[in-house]
C-alpha cells in the first residue's frame, strides 16, 4: 500500500500536482485489509468527499467489497494491483479499470515457466482468499506435472513450520508460493533457515519475490525465481532513478502500478478537457489508455484489464553488490488473462 501511494504520488509530482491540468487533491485512507471497514471507508469519500476516482487496495477480498459502492456512485475505480477473476469475467464493470494484471497472469507465466523448466511435481502455498484461489488456478491452467501439495493458508499466517514440514515429506523438486507482504517475508526466511533451498527451488509471482521484500528478507533471496512485467525503456528507467531520489529505496511492482494509475487518469481526464461529469467521454479515454507506462506500450483488452509480456526474473545482486532484480527472459508476449472472454462489458 505503501509503495503504490509513493508511486502514485511520484507521477503526480512529475506532472506537477496535475491531472490532465486539473489541481488534484490525494486523499489516503487505511483499509485496514477488512473488506467491510473498506466499504465503509469507501462510501465515505464518495459521498461526503465526493472523489472523482478511486485507486489503491492491494487484496482482492477487499476490492470487491469496495468495488460495489464505487460502481454504484458511477466512480470510476483505476485499481493498481487487485485483479479478482470476478472483475475481469461475468462481474466486469464500466467503472472498474485495472492498470496491474488480471490475480491469475504473473501465476500463469511461473507455472508455464516451471513446465517448461522441467520440474516433475511441486508444492504450492497461497492464502485461502480469492487472490489466492485465482493464483494456484492460474499456475495449474499452465503447469501440467505433478502437484505434490496444495496448501491455503490463513491470510494472517507468520509461521509456516508446518506446511515446511509437508513439503519437506512431499518430495518436491520446486515450490512455488504466492504470499504477499510479510507473508512472504517469513515464509522465505524460514524455507532457507529449514534448509530447503539445497533441495528445492523456490519460484513466486512478482509482489513475493519484489524490492520490498528483498529489503525485509535480504541475502536469503538470492536465486529466487519469480515473474514479473517491467522492462528496460526510457519511461522506466527515469522512474527507478526519481523513485530513489524521492523516496531512498528502490521501488517495487507495487510503486509502478501506482505511478501508471495516475498517468492513466490524467491522460483521461485530458483527454476529456476536465469534463468529469461526461462519464461516457471518461470511459472512452480511460479505455483508450494514452500515456507512457513503465512498460513500455500499454493497452487495454475489453475487460479494463491489461494485454501485456510477461517476464522471468532472479534475484540477483547489481554492480554496487546491492540486492535487485535481473530480467532473464521472456515467458508470454501479448498476454490476455483467461477470464475475457466471460466478460460482456455493458454499455
Amino acid at each position: 500500500g505503501i509503495d503504490i501511494r509513493d508511486g502514485f504520488n511520484l507521477a503526480l509530482k512529475h506532472m506537477n500536482g496535475k491531472l490532465g491540468n486539473l489541481p488534484a487533491e490525494v486523499i489516503v485512507a487505511d483499509d485496514q485489509q477488512n473488506p467491510e471497514v473498506a466499504k465503509q471507508t469507501a462510501e465515505r469519500l464518495l459521498k461526503r468527499d465526493k472523489v472523482d476516482f478511486m485507486t489503491g487496495t492491494v487484496f482482492s477480498n477487499v476490492m470487491l467489497a469496495v468495488g460495489t459502492p464505487a460502481f454504484q456512485n458511477k466512480t470510476f475505480f483505476i485499481s493498481p494491483n487487485a485483479g479478482p477473476s470476478q472483475y475481469a469475467g461475468a462481474q466486469c464493470n464500466p467503472y472498474f479499470f485495472n492498470v496491474s494484471q488480471q490475480n491469475d497472469a504473473l501465476h500463469e507465466a511461473a507455472g508455464k515457466t516451471m513446465h517448461d523448466k522441467g520440474f516433475k511435481r511441486v508444492a504450492l502455498i497461497a492464502p485461502n482468499y480469492p487472490a489466492g484461489k485465482d493464483s494456484i488456478a492460474g499456475f495449474k491452467r499452465f503447469y501440467k506435472g505433478e502437484i505434490g501439495m496444495e496448501t491455503y493458508t490463513a491470510l494472517n499466517q507468520l509461521d509456516y513450520g508446518a506446511e515446511l514440514s509437508k513439503m519437506r515429506a512431499a518430495g518436491v523438486d520446486g515450490v512455488y508460493i504466492f504470499l504477499p507482504g510479510g507473508l512472504g517475508v517469513n515464509f522465505i526466511k524460514q524455507f532457507v533457515g529449514a534448509g530447503l533451498a539445497k533441495d528445492m527451488t523456490l519460484y513466486a509471482p512478482g509482489f513475493s519475490a519484489d524490492e520490498d521484500v528483498i529489503r525485509a528478507v535480504g541475502d536469503s533471496m538470492l536465486g529466487t525465481f519469480h515473474t514479473a512485467h517491467d522492462i528496460d525503456n526510457a519511461g522506466n528507467k527515469k522512474f527507478v532513478t526519481d523513485f530513489q531520489k524521492e523516496y531512498g529505496r528502490m521501488p517495487s511492482l507495487y510503486a509502478s502500478h501506482g505511478y501508471d494509475a495516475a498517468r492513466l487518469m490524467d491522460s483521461a481526464v485530458r483527454e476529456v478537457k476536465g469534463k468529469l461529469d461526461d462519464k461516457a467521454a471518461l470511459r472512452k479515454a480511460l479505455e483508450a489508455a494514452k500515456f507512457e507506462s513503465v512498460r513500455g506500450g500499454f493497452k487495454f483488452n475489453s475487460n479494463h484489464f491489461p494485454v501485456q509480456d510477461y517476464y522471468l526474473r532472479v534475484v540477483t545482486k547489481d554492480a554496487q553488490g546491492r540486492l535487485t532484480n535481473r530480467t532473464v527472459g521472456t515467458v508470454f508476449k501479448n498476454h490476455a488473462d483467461a477470464y475475457a472472454s466471460e466478460c460482456k462489458m455493458p454499455g
